[in-house]
């Protein structure tokens, strides 16, 4: 158990719930930091306090919540917008928020800063993803440094998923909670873009059909595989 705080990016997702509870596991102090920045998919907002419930521990501090509607005003994501999530002339879906893990971490950093927490936790992972430039190693580790000489301060950026595929995430969950975090995750996290809480399968709700729950779903029948 480390004894320092941590501040943990949390959505209400698979891969920000399991996180949380690598963190909790971790730290003495564990905050959370959750983002309105004008998605679509509102559910995932909507199941943060469910899990935190769920999650409730000694050692889990205060949520914050923070508004970045700034990424909707921008637009042209299908996140933020009505648009069909399909492959676009860059090559990456459009799903792809730009800026949004850099403004998600710059705001983080700031929060850490005046709470006086150093270690920040994010769910990034460039193993199982989407294409999104701001998951990768290299772009968080640059923005680690931008954050460190721009507030004159040393963090500590920690993605337990980056090296992993979602085989693994699932694992490491059951490592980490056993069934009763595996059961929680299945249930209440919502990582389909559409936000879909009407369709259930054995990896959870979604749609089915997006990129999101198509990495989920594949990531879990491996994990359930004999």
């Amino acid at each position: 158990m480390n004894g320092n705080p941590a501040l943990v990016l949390f959505s209400g997702g698979q891969d920000s719930t399991t996180c949380l509870a690598w963190a909790l596991a971790r730290f003495a102090r564990v905050e959370t930091v959750g983002f309105d920045y004008g998605q679509r998919h509102v559910a995932e907002m909507a199941a943060r306090p469910r899990i935190l419930d769920a999650l409730r521990a000694p050692n889990l501090g205060e949520d914050h919540v923070l508004k970045l509607d700034v990424l909707k005003a921008i637009g042209g994501s299908a996140l933020t917008g009505d648009m069909k999530i399909e492959m676009g002339a860059n090559g990456l879906p459009t799903s792809f928020v730009p800026g949004r893990n850099i403004f998600f971490l710059t705001a983080a950093a700031a929060l850490a800063y005046r709470r006086g927490i150093r270690d920040i936790v994010g769910g990034m992972c460039e193993t199982d993803y989407s294409g999104y430039p701001d998951c990768r190693d290299e772009s968080l580790k640059a923005l680690n440094r931008a954050l460190d000489l721009g507030l004159d301060t040393k963090f500590a950026l920690h993605t337990p998923l980056m090296w992993l595929d979602k085989k693994q995430t699932w694992e490491l969950a059951r490592d980490l909670g056993g069934q009763t975090l595996i059961d929680l995750i299945v249930e209440e996290t919502v990582t389909c873009y559409e936000g879909d809480r009407a369709h259930r399968h054995a990896w959870g709700y979604g749609c089915g059909v997006c990129p999101s729950c198509e990495l989920r779903a594949r990531g879990h029948a491996q994990f359930a595989a004999p």
